[in-house]
């Protein structure tokens, strides 16, 4: 197990750390970010990363990257969040379905859609969730019904972010509807401008909007199917264990607290049940790095750790909504009053909490699979 950065990535963080710190990208930054459930468009900020190169570092150079490694990327990933950029977009367009298109797509999609992403000038979302398959996705019901030489997709998809902000969707939907509740599950690059695609919000308490979205006889060409017909259930398990590094979610409970410190440091007095309960969240977020850590590099040396992946993503989700719980009531009734930096980013996240433990797989399905992983290596040892 590894613990520490080699030096060369630790030259590298300086310098993504010494670009993200300029007062351009602070002031787009601070643009793109928002409050009391207002939800600027962020795209003119990521453009501007784009233009710098610090999206998409990870990816070969003929698909708009710069050839690193994918421990590059998750080092620009902590640092964009600690210069204060708003990362769900770079979670869902380069993170999650870029990388799943590295994954899995052919030569002609990747060249159809990498550079664009990589430059900021194409977003990307996840169109898996439905109103009745969110933890398991063996329940979905949207179907692709062959068109001529593509297809056809109806049925609705919930629970989005970014969605009415994004060019592209990686949808899931059956294609052989009476295969097998896992069976029978395709993949496709849905353009989100497309005839019949209608994105709606959904009301919430949080400041990013989940999106509704209806697709109605969404015509897609067979050069959109990802990988094989039918063949979707384990590129979709692949594409969620990449996902679940548990990354994004440590980099929210250590912004909350940070947001938390910042409150305290302004008042006249901390108690010692305060300092001693800072102490324990510091060293769960140690923790926690080391997990998210740990997925990264397998997944950088191309072994992906499905159990690894769980432990991380229940792990770090917890932590975060754990931290936000506490750390709500910190701000004292005058830095609320007056709007203080660290008062609104703690009301923030304590709307956004309870979601970090349902979004990317709920804690008890990150559980099952745990204890489903565990157990086989018992049956395997006797």
């Amino acid at each position: 197990m590894r613990f520490g950065f080699t030096e060369d990535q630790q030259r590298f963080r300086a310098g993504a750390r010494e670009t993200l710190r300029s007062a351009r990208v602070r002031a787009a930054a601070q643009q793109a970010t928002g409050a009391d459930g207002v939800e600027p468009d962020q795209r003119p900020l990521y453009r501007l990363l784009g233009e710098l190169g610090l999206l998409a570092v990870h990816w070969p150079v003929e698909f708009g990257g710069e050839g690193r490694p994918l421990t590059d990327a998750a080092i620009v990933a902590e640092e964009l969040v600690r210069a204060g950029v708003p990362d769900t977009l770079h979670v869902n367009t380069i993170q999650i379905v870029g990388q799943f298109l590295l994954m899995a797509g052919s030569e002609e999609q990747k060249r159809r859609h990498l550079p664009a992403l990589a430059r900021g000038e194409s977003f990307a979302s996840v169109l898996y969730t439905e109103p009745d398959a969110g933890s398991d996705l063996g329940a979905l019901r949207a179907v692709a019904e062959p068109d001529g030489d593509g297809y056809r997709i109806t049925g609705t998809k919930v629970f989005s972010l970014k969605t009415r902000f994004v060019d592209l969707g990686l949808c899931a939907a059956r294609t052989t509807p009476n295969a097998g509740k896992y069976q029978g599950i395709s993949l496709f690059l849905v353009d989100m401008g497309a005839p019949g695609v209608t994105v709606s919000v959904i009301p919430g308490i949080g400041d990013e909007h989940f999106h509704r979205v209806d697709l109605d006889s969404v015509p897609v060409s067979g050069g959109d199917l990802l990988g094989p017909r039918d063949e979707g259930w384990p590129l979709l398990n692949q594409a969620l264990a990449i996902e679940r590094t548990g990354l994004d979610y440590h980099l929210k409970a250590e912004h909350w607290l940070d947001a938390a410190l910042e409150a305290l440091i302004d008042r006249e007095s901390v108690s010692d049940t305060q300092l001693e309960q800072i102490g324990r969240w510091h060293g769960a977020l140690t923790a926690d790095h080391v997990l998210a850590w740990e997925v990264i590099t397998g997944i950088a040396s191309d072994q992906v750790d499905q159990v690894s992946a769980a432990v991380a993503k229940y792990h770090s989700s917890e932590l975060a909504q754990s931290i936000a719980a506490w750390a709500v009531d910190i701000p004292s009734p005058e830095q609320r009053a007056n709007r203080a930096r660290a008062a609104v980013i703690l009301d923030s996240a304590y709307r956004e909490a309870p979601g970090t433990t349902l979004s990317a797989g709920t804690s008890e399905v990150m559980l099952q699979i745990t204890a489903a992983g565990f157990d086989s290596i018992g049956q395997e040892k006797h």
